[in-house]
């Protein structure tokens, strides 16, 4: 996987903290609200069902769950929050996009900016790095719980378009968007449960970085996901696997 790919893997194995802390709470929440807005029922809204599988597996009380889809259906008040995807480059030039949900985007616009400029990187206008990117769905499966063999069978009978990762550490399916449900499910039919399930920007290309550059840029993804307002990151750096462990400390 891209150095990105693993760092989100090392992020994702601390969101049990995030969550003691309560900021997974408030992202899942939030993203439900959202996803609610296209349909209460989970059954027929993908990325609300998605939503909720994230919500259980924080153990997300069933009523904070069930007011957040209310709150997105118009049933409960409080649902007013503006989903924007701002753009940049980090140090070394690779690009960065940054999904929110905010409820006043002057403050969060404000405030993305700041974590650009401080960490070495800058704002850009829309559209400037999001062609860099393709919206896919991506399903992360526990290396040690399936071979390659497996799961290749099993996702490209159900749409994916590729497998990448290895045993050691982490399985990452991509498909076509409209694929996320048919391959989500294929893989829960055969026992295998994600640790991560999204509609998430892949990158195209990966841009190399070293030394100052590379600390510089987990600097910044470190500052924009502590952000409260931030729902996910994504960048197409790639920094080497010793490199990125060691800063990872």
């Amino acid at each position: 996987m891209s150095g990105h790919s693993k760092w989100a893997t090392i992020k994702h194995k601390k969101a049990a903290l995030d969550a003691k802390r309560g900021k997974s709470f408030t992202r899942i929440i939030k993203e439900i609200t959202i996803a609610a807005r296209s349909g209460g029922d989970p059954d027929g809204n993908p990325r609300l069902r998605t939503a909720i599988l994230a919500a259980k597996a924080v153990s997300m009380p069933a009523d904070n769950i069930k007011k957040a889809v209310m709150r997105g259906t118009g049933e409960l008040e409080g649902g007013q929050i503006e989903e924007v995807m701002f753009e940049g480059y980090g140090p070394g030039g690779a690009a960065v996009l940054v999904n929110v949900a905010t409820d006043n985007r002057n403050r969060t616009v404000a405030d993305i900016r700041h974590a650009f400029s401080k960490n070495g990187g800058n704002m850009a206008e829309q559209g400037a790095v999001a062609w860099m990117f393709e919206r896919k769905s991506q399903i992360l499966i526990p290396g040690e719980k399936a071979t390659e063999d497996q799961l290749m069978s099993i996702v490209l009978d159900a749409g994916a378009d590729d497998l990448r990762g290895n045993a050691d550490e982490e399985w990452q399916v991509l498909s076509a968007p409209e694929a996320h449900e048919a391959v989500l499910k294929a893989l829960e039919a055969n026992g295998l449960q994600p640790s991560e399930s999204s509609i998430a920007m892949v990158p195209k290309n990966l841009v190399k970085l070293e030394g100052k550059n590379a600390a510089g840029m987990l600097r910044l993804s470190e500052a924009l996901e502590d952000h409260e307002d931030v729902q996910s990151v994504y960048s197409n750096f790639d920094i080497d696997e010793k490199e990125l462990e060691a800063l990872a400390q």
